[in-house]
């Protein structure tokens, strides 16, 4: 019968061969669901939990110019960046959510929607209050797949890890202060796996000026073989401790 992994990984081969004849990429086979928890220091205090409204696959060298204007400005390095642009990168836009390296794939999203059961149904903009603040221990994203098609099939969590504790996000955004720039800010976690876009805004009162800056847009990394890297347990299990009440 043969190594039921080497079919598999013989499968998503000839699958690639094929997409990449008609300029597709693997990620475009997939649905998604990715969601966003800010975890806070104060254990009794529940996360902020968001979902994604939509994902959407974009190829990211399509994206070289963006790309070496984010090197530039020091927001990452030219070493991560070539490795995006010399191999078969994909991103994947989310343009909504909803509040509850090899060929890379990137999921963006600047919406989102409350995952509280008295604001269900709330779609906007992104706009989170990150600085200056003391209260949040870190932010993770959780990311859920099925191929497309599949409707009666369950998203399974996919084994990635993105997170970005407040020591590392806080550290960046003191090297924004100096800058001039109101928007299109961009931070990432020390592993590359997430890319923050931050707005920054000023605030001046009779007495004092302040600068604060928001999320405006995430948008995370994943090597595109870890696609169908599919973890155990069903969504909703994943999602349960982040939902209690």
């Amino acid at each position: 019968m043969g190594d039921p992994h080497a079919r598999k990984s013989t499968a998503i081969t000839r699958l690639r061969s094929q997409l990449r004849k008609k300029r597709e990429s693997l990620a475009d086979q997939f649905e998604f669901k990715m969601y966003m928890a800010f975890q806070f220091k104060d254990e009794k205090k529940k996360p902020a939990l968001f979902e994604m409204a939509e994902v959407v696959p974009v190829m990211t060298n399509n994206y070289e110019e963006s790309i070496l204007k984010g090197v530039k400005e020091e927001a990452y390095s030219y070493e991560s960046s070539r490795e995006l642009l010399e191999r078969d990168v994909v991103q994947l836009h989310s343009p909504r959510w909803q509040s509850m390296r090899k060929d890379v794939v990137q999921l963006h999203s600047p919406r989102w929607q409350s995952m509280r059961k008295d604001v269900i149904g709330c779609t906007t903009e992104m706009d989170f209050f990150l600085w200056p603040r003391n209260d949040i221990e870190k932010i993770e994203c959780l990311l859920f797949s099925r191929w497309k098609g599949e409707d009666d099939s369950a998203y399974k969590p996919i084994q990635a890890e993105f997170e970005f504790a407040h020591q590392d996000y806080e550290k960046l955004l003191m090297r924004l202060l100096a800058r001039k720039d109101k928007n299109g800010l961009i931070i990432n976690n020390p592993t590359q796996s997430m890319f923050l876009f931050i707005d920054r805004q000023h605030f001046e009162t009779p007495k004092n000026k302040a600068i604060v800056f928001k999320l405006s847009s995430v948008c995370l990394y994943l090597p595109q073989d870890q696609l169908t890297r599919w973890g155990p347990g069903r969504m909703d299990e994943v999602m349960h401790p982040y939902l209690e009440t």
